[in-house]
C-alpha cells in the first residue's frame, strides 16, 4: 500500500505539472493566434487512451507517462513533422510569427512552472505555516555517521556554524556541508567551542558511499504509545516511560536504542526505564524481527519547535522567497552531477517516486510538487536542443544576428537533442534499476 501511495503521488504530481507546463505554451500560442494541433498529457506513440477535438486542437491522454506535449503548427518539434514545413508558411503557423512572439510561446511552459511553484509555496505557508528547529535548540546534539566521525565529529556534538554560515535550521546543515565547500565547522562539545576541519573532497566521498544521513538528532526515548499485544505491552511498559538501557548497556537516546536492539532479536533481556521518579527493570522478549512495539514522542515534545504563521499577504512574498531559495539550492546541487560520483547517483522516476511519503500527506505532496515544478522549469530552460531552452537559444541567436537558423539545421539539432534526452532518461532509470535489484 505504501509503494502504491508513492506511485499515485508521483503520477498525480507530474500530471498537474505537465498539463500546466503545456498550457503555458498553449496560452501564448493562442494569444498570438498560432494554431495548436494537439494537446496531450503523456505521450501517445501508436495509440492514445482517449482523445477529442475542439476547434483546431485535438486533446488527449497518452499511455506513456513520460511527460506531455503540444504540437504547434509550423514548428520543428519532437513529432518531426517535416511535411508541413515543405509547404509555404501560413499566417497561423509558428514559423510565420515574429521572433519575440515565438520566444514567449517557447518560454511559456517554464514561466508557468516557475510561477506555479511560487504560488504553491505561498499557499503552503498560509495553510500550514513554517516550523523549524533552530540549531541552538538542539540541546542533546547529534549522532553522527561514521564518515563524520572520521572527519572529527563525536556523538553529542552541537553544530553552530558551517564555515561562515550560521545555522538557523538544523535541516540546512547537510546542504551547507555538501554545497558550500566549507573549510571547517564550528561545534560545541562538552560546553566548549572548537573547530572541525572539513576535507576538500568530503562531498564526493559522501556521494560515492551513497550516504543518505550524515547525522540524526539525539532524542531521548520517551514512550508515546504502545502497540496492542506487542512485546512491550506484554512486558508491562507504560506511556511516558523513558528507556535508558538494555541489559545494562546505556541507550539514553532513540538512535542508541535502535542500534543496540539489533543484537537482541528474539531474545529475553532486561530493559531499564525511568518511570516518574523511579527506575524500573522490565523483563522483555524482543520479537524475532527486533520489534518492541513502542513509539517515541514527537520532536515537539523534546524540543522547542519554532512556528511562524503567515497571513495571506505575508505568505505571498515569503512563498516567493522560499521558491527562489529552493531554486538556488537545486542549481548549486548541479555541480555535484558533473562528477563521477554524482553521475552514478542520478535517479529516474523510481528515485523521484521514493521522495513521496508512503502514507498520504497533503503538505508533503504539495511541497514535492512545488519543488519538482522548479526542477522542470530549470531543466527545460537549459540550452539543449529538443528542450524549450534549445528553441530559446536559437531564437535569441536569430534576434541578435537577424539570421534565422535553417530548417535542416533545426531538424538535425532536434534529433541530437532527443538522443541526448533519451540517453539521460535511460541512464537515470538504469541507475534506479541497478540500485534496487543489483546492490
Amino acid at each position: 500500500m505504501g509503494i502504491l501511495t508513492q506511485i499515485v503521488g508521483l503520477i498525480l504530481s507530474l500530471s498537474i505539472l505537465v498539463v500546466l507546463h503545456e498550457f503555458g505554451h498553449f496560452l501564448f500560442a493562442r494569444v498570438f493566434k498560432t494554431r495548436v494541433e494537439k494537446f496531450y498529457l503523456f505521450f501517445n506513440p501508436w495509440f492514445e487512451l482517449f482523445k477529442f477535438k475542439k476547434g483546431d486542437t485535438e486533446y488527449g491522454v497518452g499511455w506513456l507517462p513520460l511527460g506531455g506535449y503540444v504540437k504547434i503548427s509550423g514548428m520543428i518539434d519532437e513529432s518531426m513533422d517535416k511535411e508541413q514545413l515543405s509547404q509555404p508558411p501560413q499566417p497561423w503557423e509558428f514559423r510565420s510569427k515574429p521572433s519575440w512572439q515565438r520566444l514567449l510561446i517557447m518560454v511559456g511552459g517554464v514561466l508557468v512552472n516557475f510561477i506555479l511553484a511560487l504560488v504553491i509555496y505561498a499557499f503552503i505557508l498560509f495553510t500550514w505555516g513554517k516550523q523549524y528547529l533552530s540549531a541552538e535548540n538542539v540541546k542533546y546534539g547529534y549522532d553522527f555517521h561514521e564518515i563524520m566521525k572520521d572527519v572529527g565529529f563525536q556523538d553529542g556534538d552541537k553544530i553552530l556554524k558551517v564555515d561562515t554560515f550560521s545555522v538557523n535550521n538544523y535541516k540546512d546543515i547537510t546542504a551547507l556541508l555538501l554545497l558550500e565547500d566549507p573549510g571547517s565547522v564550528l561545534i560545541e562539545r562538552d560546553g566548549q567551542q572548537m573547530s572541525v576541519p572539513i576535507p576538500a573532497d568530503f562531498e564526493k566521498q559522501v556521494i560515492k558511499d551513497e550516504i543518505r544521513e550524515l547525522f540524526t538528532l539525539r532524542v531521548p526515548f520517551v514512550i508515546d504509545s504502545i502497540n496492542p499485544d506487542s512485546p512491550a505491552e506484554i512486558a508491562g511498559f507504560r506511556k511516558e516511560d523513558q528507556i535508558i538501557s538494555i541489559d545494562g548497556i546505556a541507550t539514553a537516546y532513540y538512535t542508541n536504542f535502535n542500534n543496540e536492539k539489533l543484537n537482541y532479536k528474539g531474545k529475553n533481556v532486561l530493559i531499564t526505564v525511568e518511570r516518574g521518579n523511579s527506575i524500573v527493570e522490565l523483563n522483555t522478549t524482543f520479537a524475532e524481527d527486533g520489534v518492541l512495539g513502542v513509539w517515541n514522542k514527537g520532536l515537539d515534545y523534546h524540543f522547542n519547535i519554532s512556528t511562524f504563521e503567515y497571513t495571506f499577504m505575508q505568505a505571498i512574498p515569503a512563498g516567493i522567497q522560499m521558491g527562489v531559495d529552493k531554486l538556488v539550492f537545486y542549481v548549486k546541487q548541479m555541480k555535484l552531477v558533473f562528477t563521477k560520483e554524482g553521475a552514478s547517483q542520478l535517479g529516474g522516476f523510481g528515485a523521484i517516486g521514493g521522495l513521496f511519503p508512503k502514507t498520504w500527506d497533503w503538505m508533503v505532496f504539495w511541497n514535492m510538487t512545488a519543488f519538482i515544478s522548479l526542477v522542470l522549469a530549470f531543466m527545460n530552460i537549459l540550452p539543449i536542443p529538443a528542450l524549450d531552452g534549445g528553441h530559446v537559444a536559437f531564437l535569441l541567436y536569430e534576434m541578435v544576428t537577424g539570421r534565422k537558423p535553417g530548417d535542416k539545421f533545426l531538424e538535425y539539432a532536434q534529433i541530437v537533442g532527443m538522443v541526448i534526452l533519451l540517453s539521460l532518461l535511460l541512464f537515470a532509470n538504469g541507475n534506479d534499476i541497478y540500485r534496487n535489484f543489483f546492490k
